[in-house]
């Protein structure tokens, strides 16, 4: 007990005089790359996500990609949370366009039974079950309806083809490893309201990729980055890095963080997504004349920066014009062909190597507001299709938006880089990156968590004393 203590007191140090760094969550992805869907089915699993994206807003739905005939939880990245007391690990999809986070309890109708841990509310000595009174209930039917006090917090959501997942809402603990300034990494755990699935329908209950649940990094009140900030345990930041390798996977990081390089742009305020303002696009540095007010939420959705959708679309006026400066340049290696709604050229050179080819093609930047811009490189927006012909078909992850104006910037551009989602200052960072790096190694780690804050955020800096100060006497009062 007394290692124990010191241990936690060490740490307050290391708090007050280095920082604290944040919680570092390894990603992996249900399938890796070997059995990737092809570029249609990915134009169609994106198309199912937006056409629920852009929907009137549901509070407490949030968008899942569904298609007939595919399994769209092959293309997600997961992360594993300990949630109960003693703790139990649950590996949950993260979903930057949804809110919530749940799992699957047990008891569940239509849950998969193989590879699938059940939460059991029973089982853990710190779970209570909300009732709908509660402050923290945030159920629309349930506040006009009125409801009794024994009665729960219930959550329901609908997806486009039908499938459902449903429950009540459930606060206990989840614990976290919190990486200090030095090489001192700290259990600490924190109270948090999430959904217990009992019911599930559809494909997000197929067999062949069960899921523990779902965790939800949106701007809403139940995420799990919210619920940290509202606790004064953490900044309301975090940061995703998705490896563009063979095997997928990344990390993600609740709390700030910062690289050198990393560049910011401003959040459009009073969106449900995560909306910027897109002011240019260019091809190997030639700006395109494109009017910069297609991108704006003023003529339409804006633009959104989505690690849920795979490609990446542009308006239909931005679009050809895109399409064609690609073309030019491509022009002296191939020409131009239609496949289905894609881009694609035929390199007649015989260039079959991914590397070479890349080179003939050029890299397109986008420009944002407040001088940050994204480099989108040609071994990011190729795809090979065909690969047996004798010429090598290479189609471009740029698609056009076909509803009403919309950017969406997906995985294919933002993999390899580390974005920083910070909600405290509303803006959103990136930096370029290799996501494959083990970065809870500390020579890796050191220059890509920096949490000190600068003059004037002493408020803030002031909650990672509280969350020591938590430590302390949870440790004390509990043995």
């Amino acid at each position: 007990m007394g290692q124990g203590i010191m241990r936690l007191i060490i740490a307050a140090i290391f708090v007050m005089v280095c920082g604290y760094e944040g919680t570092i969550l390894p990603l992996k992805r249900m399938i890796h790359s070997s059995h990737e869907l092809d570029l249609t089915q990915l134009g169609a699993l994106d198309s199912a996500r937006h056409g629920r994206m852009l929907q009137s807003p549901v509070h407490g739905a949030f968008s899942f990609p569904v298609e007939r005939g595919t399994n769209p939880i092959s293309r997600l990245y997961y992360t594993t949370l300990q949630i109960g007391t003693p703790p139990r690990e649950f590996n949950v999809v993260i979903d930057t366009g949804s809110d919530v986070l749940w799992v699957s309890c047990i008891s569940c109708v239509g849950c998969p039974l193989q590879n699938v841990t059940f939460f059991d509310p029973g089982a853990s000595s710190s779970a209570v079950k909300l009732a709908c009174s509660d402050k923290r209930c945030f159920s629309d039917r349930q506040k006009k309806s009125g409801c009794s006090p024994l009665e729960s917090c219930s959550y329901k959501v609908e997806y486009g083809d039908g499938s459902v997942t449903s429950g009540y809402y459930i606060s206990d603990l989840i614990s976290f490893e919190t990486v200090m300034s030095s090489n001192l990494t700290v259990k600490s755990s924190a109270p948090f309201v999430f959904g217990c699935s009992n019911l599930q329908a559809g494909l997000i209950s197929l067999p062949e990729t069960p899921i523990h649940g779902i965790v939800g990094l949106g701007k809403g009140r139940l995420s799990v980055v919210s619920q940290l900030s509202s606790q004064r345990l953490a900044p309301e930041v975090f940061s995703l890095c998705l490896s563009g390798g063979q095997d997928g996977g990344g990390v993600m990081v609740l709390g700030e963080n910062r690289l050198p390089n990393t560049v910011y742009t401003p959040l459009v305020r009073s969106q449900t997504h995560y909306n910027v303002n897109l002011k240019t696009v260019a091809v190997n540095d030639l700006t395109l004349p494109i009017d910069p007010s297609i991108f704006s939420v003023a003529t339409g959705y804006g633009t959104i920066i989505d690690s849920g959708t795979v490609l990446v679309y542009f308006p239909a006026e931005a679009y050809d014009t895109v399409i064609q400066a690609i073309s030019n340049v491509v022009s002296l290696y191939g020409r131009p062909i239609p496949y289905k709604s894609f881009q694609c050229y035929n390199i007649t050179y015989g260039m079959s190597s991914h590397l070479v080819v890349a080179d003939m093609f050029p890299e397109v930047t986008l420009g944002f507001a407040g001088g940050a811009s994204m480099v989108i490189k040609p071994e990011a927006y190729l795809f090979q299709m065909f690969p047996d012909l004798v010429n090598a078909i290479w189609c471009l992850a740029f698609r056009s938006s076909t509803s009403r104006r919309i950017t969406i910037i997906g995985e294919v551009a933002i993999r390899d880089k580390m974005f920083v989602y910070d909600l405290d200052h509303q803006r959103i960072g990136w930096a370029e990156y290799n996501c494959s790096l083990d970065v809870t190694r500390r020579e890796q780690n050191k220059d890509i968590i920096n949490t000190k804050k600068s003059t004037g955020n002493s408020t803030k800096g002031g909650s990672y004393l509280t969350l020591m100060i938590y430590l302390l006497l949870h440790f004390l009062f509990s043995h």
